[in-house]
């Protein structure tokens, strides 16, 4: 921790944007992992040189990456992350849709029988076995 009380806040805050690449599903400020403990450590080094707050996002994603940050940024090698579960979504939406309305068009009533038809049921049902 850091004596100054607003540095501290500004640390802690900037823990909670970025991901602990061991849990992969918390951030920094909650994980024990080690790595988790060295980039806390590492975030304050860099608030204490004197970085603003988005230089010291901006340096340990350049040294660990995107998948560093708990909201990765919307560009091309991200549209899949953003746009991939709306879009399956929407495909299974659409896929539903055509398989229940294909299902009613199955469960339509027949057509009525023509009058050859009835007059070759009613033969067949005189028949003996």
């Amino acid at each position: 921790m850091l004596k100054a009380p607003a540095l501290e806040a500004r640390a802690r805050a900037i823990s909670k944007e970025l991901r602990c690449l061991v849990c992969q599903n918390e951030s920094i400020d909650e994980s024990n992992a080690d790595l988790a403990h060295d980039l806390r450590v590492l975030l304050r080094q860099r608030l204490m040189a004197g970085d603003t707050d988005q230089q010291a996002i901006d340096f340990i994603v350049k040294r660990y990456g995107d998948f560093v940050l708990l909201k990765p940024p919307v560009e091309p090698a991200t549209y899949f992350l953003w746009f991939g579960p709306p879009a399956v979504l929407i495909v299974g939406a659409v896929g539903a849709l055509l398989f229940v309305r294909r299902r009613n068009r199955v469960r339509a009533e027949p057509a009525p029988l023509s009058a050859q038809e009835r007059q070759r049921i009613d033969v067949l049902l005189r028949e003996p076995n």
